[in-house]
């Protein structure tokens, strides 16, 4: 759940949301974790939610500023019910947003998240206010040396003479990630470390990536890396200043991985945006891919279900799921730097993206692409001309009254013309606006 702060996610909305997950589960007084990232409204949603779990029967448990993924990682550590992070990722400071894992480290099933918002809503009817179960809200002390010692046991890898730049967006990794880089041995310097509640996500972190290739095209440091507000995500710069997106970090690990022979199944779980290029260098190395639907879940379903460790998105999620079912930028970077056993990062080392262009062509029904003949006739064309070269992929926006056109093919100039025919064939049969 995630808007505005104070407007859509307003404190008598994370009240409802704490009673709620409390409520679906089978605990008569579950233990819930509860971290947030450094945005201005944490504090009071972090209170108004921890209030709902303790009006519920739950102990919550405050341990305070820390990325999401040591949510997911801790709640299995410390064997608790639940756990919850309030954080809006890289969106702005003034959004915000909760999201709950259960006691494995994975996100909440459908069917809990549905019970939820059944509950959510008939306490807004001023339904189900019952007897209150009187829980607590403690504090607890030492979690961000918890989740920084799995991080260092997993990767038990020396970072001796690597000088690394890290954006930190002003967000959750600000603390955990110069730490754990000097730890293991780095000169560490930083970008974006100083949070002041309102400077997250502003100008920096992986989704504004200028400063940091602006600092590496100086020179002075091997490899930068930037995490995104909430730090499950990251993108790298090489020493030449090119940005490296989550399509080529998961394919530089996976060859890694494989060379270790720690590659479990040999195969790697991405999603249907991931580069084609990705596909080609996989097997060129003999590595199974398994392809799911956009969203990091799906990638952990397919994981789990398939025995597989890693897998992640374009956008820099990245999943090692030894560590964790959930993208973790921190960990995403070292396996980065494990990986090149001390070779420099490049655009291309390991992968050749193809040029790739993107249209959301906007339709009265989204949902009519289904039956639409014509479309799915000119996209079975653009593929066949494209086989062996390049993809295209026409797909519904599972928010807006958008149908996203996107092609990619050895040139930009091709690109631009798949997409030009196919997002033309859109806007006449399912009536763009």
């Amino acid at each position: 759940m995630r808007g505005v702060a104070g407007e859509f996610l307003t404190a008598e909305l994370a009240f409802a949301l704490g009673r709620a997950v409390v409520s679906a589960t089978d605990a008569r007084s579950p233990e819930v974790l509860v971290v947030r990232d450094t945005r201005l409204s944490g504090e009071m949603l972090e209170a108004a939610l921890c209030a709902g779990i303790a009006a519920a029967g739950g102990q919550a448990l405050l341990a305070g500023v820390l990325p999401t993924p040591a949510a997911s990682i801790l709640v299995r550590r410390f064997g608790l019910g639940l756990a919850a992070v309030i954080s809006a990722s890289h969106n702005p400071y003034g959004d915000n947003g909760i999201k709950f894992f259960d006691a494995t480290g994975r996100k909440l099933p459908d069917e809990a998240e549905a019970a939820m918002e059944a509950d959510v809503q008939a306490w807004r009817d001023g339904a189900g206010r019952s007897a209150p179960q009187i829980g607590r809200v403690r504090p607890i002390t030492g979690a961000l040396e918890d989740y920084m010692r799995e991080l260092e046991s997993r990767f038990q890898h020396s970072l001796e003479g690597v000088h690394v730049l890290l954006d930190c967006a002003h967000g959750a990794t600000y603390r955990a990630a110069p730490l754990l880089f000097e730890r293991l041995g780095a000169t560490v310097d930083t970008i974006a470390c100083e949070p002041d509640g309102v400077n997250i996500n502003a100008g920096v972190g992986s989704t504004h990536m200028g400063p940091v290739v602006e600092r590496l095209r100086a020179g002075g440091h091997q490899i930068g890396f930037a995490f995104d507000g909430d730090g499950d995500r990251v993108l790298a710069v090489g020493a030449d200043g090119e940005i490296l997106d989550g399509d080529e970090l998961i394919a530089q690990i996976a060859v890694g991985l494989q060379a270790r022979g720690e590659l479990t199944g040999n195969g790697v779980a991405v999603t249907v945006m991931t580069n084609y290029g990705f596909h080609q260098a996989m097997n060129d190395a003999g590595i199974e891919v398994a392809t799911t639907d956009v969203g990091d879940r799906n990638v952990v379903d397919e994981l789990a279900r398939r025995g597989w460790v890693l897998g992640g998105e374009q956008s820099g999620h990245v999943v090692d799921m030894r560590l964790t079912p959930s993208g973790d930028g921190i960990a995403a970077a070292l396996m980065t730097l494990q990986a090149l056993g001390g070779e420099p990062l490049r655009a291309g080392g390991v992968m050749k993206k193809l040029p790739q262009v993107l249209r959301n062509v906007r339709v009265a029904d989204r949902d009519a692409l289904e039956g639409a003949t014509a479309v799915w006739d000119a996209v079975d064309a653009e593929s066949r001309s494209l086989e062996g070269r390049g993809r295209v992929l026409v797909r519904p926006s599972g928010t807006e009254a958008v149908i996203r056109v996107m092609a990619e093919a050895p040139t930009q100039e091709e690109c631009e013309a798949v997409v030009e025919r196919l997002a033309g064939i859109v806007g006449r049969e399912l009536g763009a606006g």
